[in-house]
């Protein structure tokens, strides 16, 4: 991870009293949404507050269209920088602060019945163009498909999926998975559940076959991504046509995949790098407790430590300084070829094409995998279940305790949104008098949430403060804030100093690169679960 031990507050005093920052005008720009493609170019998915509507119900895609349809791993795949970037920079407003936290906000509601009422996303930048990148789907099954049951009238059920994926080196990995991750998934667990239910001695698929599914997944489309697109760039006729192959190859990516099944209530989450999934569960004083459901991969974490090290014995180097050959902080990843292509491989790329020489240390390759860690999770929509899914920016700013107690405040105090997600009265959350008048914030600064043990670590995850201690933002509960309709952009604002909007807008003013420096990109989806059929369709 890299960081500078600079002020903030120093920073945004230069940007407050005038410093201009310039860069080329649009037109100047190499902008990869306009340059010619094929009409199959995949665009990317960003809604902006002035081209789409805040709200709008989830896409349903029956499982025969979709698991018929052609992958589309042809497609070349592509990713518009941010046009404002390229304008000149100054303070940002507290009105301007917020139009840029909420530029790429989405809320969907899911009124289908089925445990899932809502999720909400957003997208901040800090690259450009961002290389985080993010995939829903939700996939309605056939019989073929449904896990019997004697107790629903219904033949059918819902998978549902949710993805964030965050890239590093370049956009292209990300972009890649959002494409196509899901349908790799989505192709391997419909041949297992096919196989269980009709197969009488079995009728449900065991979780340990679920869960290889989801790995072959991954796994056959990390193949695809780092080994398939060495054979096709040999056929290319051009080192451009090359390069389009070889890049989600070249660059990286850290992927997080939840998968819901609406018949079991299995909530599966597969963690391949350091991003991460937190449960916030509702505990019978109103309070919420919360749970990791997933565990940070990286070189400083013991056991994939332990696991590099007992795969390449006698390379006293496969981790050095937390890093993978003292380079790569993720232990698993898709793409990063150059931890997985032989010496041999990386020697006939470079002197074909383009390229840099193999690592020093490297001698036994594959040191990075896409094999996921998968665990499974029993939703309870009748107690208000939500799960929060962030790239690991989020996870700099903020500990589990404080982002799930975060969605309980805003749950609290954001009373149309609680009402119509089926949230019961609490002794802990504020009347709707008070919520709509303000009074509940100033009632009670403390967030909702149990925290754990003085002392007591979190096994598998980093420091969650690194941004906090670099920007020597002080103060507890008290500065965190509700001002916004998206649970997800809540968040966000909250990681980025909250009620101190002099930090929130000098941290959102900064452009990139130089804003790399002080904070990631940031991908976050919040999904919220419970029992009442029609609650979404009030939103």
């Amino acid at each position: 991870m890299y960081l500078r031990q600079f002020s903030v507050a120093a920073v945004v005093s230069v940007v407050a009293s005038g410093l201009w920052y310039y860069r080329a005008p649009p037109n100047q720009q190499g902008d990869l949404a306009n340059s010619p493609t094929n009409t199959n170019q995949i665009q990317p998915s960003t809604r902006t507050v002035q081209d789409a509507p805040k709200r709008y119900g989830s896409p349903v895609v029956e499982d025969d269209q979709f698991f018929i349809r052609e992958l589309a791993s042809e497609s070349p795949i592509s990713k518009s920088p941010d046009i404002q970037s390229s304008e000149k920079y100054a303070m940002l407003t507290p009105e301007q602060a917020t139009q840029k936290l909420r530029q790429l906000e989405e809320s969907h509601q899911i009124p289908r019945g089925r445990g899932v009422l809502r999720y909400d996303i957003v997208q901040l930048p800090s690259n450009n163009p961002i290389e985080d990148d993010h995939a829903e789907k939700l996939i309605e099954t056939s019989p073929s498909l449904t896990i019997p049951d004697p107790n629903s009238s219904s033949k059918t059920s819902d998978w549902m999926f949710w993805s964030v994926f965050d890239g590093h080196a370049g956009w292209t990995t990300s972009a890649k998975l959002r494409q196509v991750l899901t349908s790799f998934v989505a192709r391997e667990l419909s041949a297992t559940y096919k196989s269980a239910i009709t197969n009488p001695s079995l009728v449900v698929p065991s979780s340990t076959s679920i869960d290889e599914a989801i790995k072959r997944g991954f796994l056959k489309c990390d193949h695809e991504i780092v080994h398939e697109s060495v054979l096709k760039a040999q056929k290319a006729n051009t080192k451009s046509a090359a390069a389009a192959l070889l890049g989600p190859a070249l660059s990286g990516s850290c992927a997080l995949l939840s998968f819901y099944d609406s018949r079991s209530r299995d909530f599966r989450v597969a963690c391949t790098g350091d991003s991460r999934a937190v449960l916030g569960r509702r505990n019978a004083n109103g309070t919420w407790t919360a749970q990791a459901l997933s565990e940070d991969q990286t070189g400083g974490t013991p056991s994939e430590m332990a696991r590099l090290r007992a795969e390449h014995p006698g390379e006293p180097n496969v981790v050095a300084h937390g890093r993978i050959l003292g380079n790569l902080e993720p232990s698993r990843a898709f793409g990063d070829a150059h931890y997985k292509w032989t010496k041999d491989v990386q020697e006939m790329i470079k002197k074909a094409w383009f390229g840099r020489s193999p690592l020093s240390l490297l001698k036994t390759p594959p040191y990075v995998t896409a094999e996921p860690v998968v665990t499974t999770t029993k939703m309870m929509p009748e107690k208000g279940d939500f799960v929060v899914l962030a790239t690991d920016g989020l996870w700099e700013m903020l500990t589990n305790e404080e982002v799930v107690g975060l969605v309980g405040k805003w749950l609290e105090e954001n009373p149309f949104e609680s009402r119509s997600m089926g949230a019961t009265s609490t002794a802990h959350a504020p009347s709707w008098t008070q919520s709509l008048l303000g009074g509940g914030a100033k009632a009670d600064a403390r967030l909702p949430v149990e925290r754990p043990e003085e002392g007591q670590g979190k096994a598998g995850q980093r420091s969650n403060t690194i941004r906090r201690q670099q920007w020597d933002l002080k103060g507890g509960d008290e500065r965190f804030v509700v001002e916004d309709r998206n649970a997800a952009t809540h968040l966000v604002r909250n990681a980025l100093g909250g009620r101190d909007r002099d930090m929130v807008c000098g941290l959102l003013a900064l452009p990139s690169p130089f804003s790399r420096r002080y904070r990631d990109d940031l991908t976050v989806e919040v999904i919220f679960f419970g029992q009442d059929d029609t609650a979404a369709q009030t939103l």
